[in-house]
């Protein structure tokens, strides 16, 4: 039984599934909190003065709505490069590593193909002899 569960576990689709889902709940807030807390104020700092923030103000008088946040923006690029940093060497990292001691590659590189030289269809396996798609022999040495 739970052999039958560690081979469900460890298939590719479940921890793709698992990167997406229990990742992005568990480090979202984290991250979150560390640009809110660090990097916002630096690029406010940059800016220098007591505005709302890094950017313009689109009309006079205008308040918050008006305001094109350039802060907020690079503040969001930051975080997000932070985010999938720890998605990398948190998850997929150990992952590959798990999964190279099993003897299955995961995370490699997509397998070859080629294109149909009659209906120009691109995912065609480099090994396949006729197309998936119209039928028509495929050449050999095309790839």
């Amino acid at each position: 039984m739970f052999r039958g569960f560690k081979n469900f576990l460890m298939r590719g689709d479940v921890i793709i599934a698992a990167v997406g889902l229990v990742v992005a709940l568990a480090f979202s807030t984290l991250i979150q909190a560390f640009a809110d807390a660090v990097i916002n104020p630096l690029v406010a700092a940059i800016q220098g003065g007591s505005g709302p923030g890094l950017g313009w103000q689109l009309r006079d008088g205008g308040g918050d709505a008006t305001f094109l946040n350039v802060g907020a923006f690079i503040s969001a690029i930051i975080y997000f490069v932070i985010f999938m940093a720890v998605v990398y060497f948190v998850i997929v990292v150990p992952y590959k590593h798990i999964q190279a001691r099993r003897g299955i590659e995961a995370f490699g590189d997509p397998a070859p193909v080629k294109t149909c030289p009659a209906c120009l269809s691109a995912d065609i396996p480099a090994e396949a002899s006729k197309c998936k798609y119209c039928g028509t022999e495929q050449p050999a040495d095309a790839v």
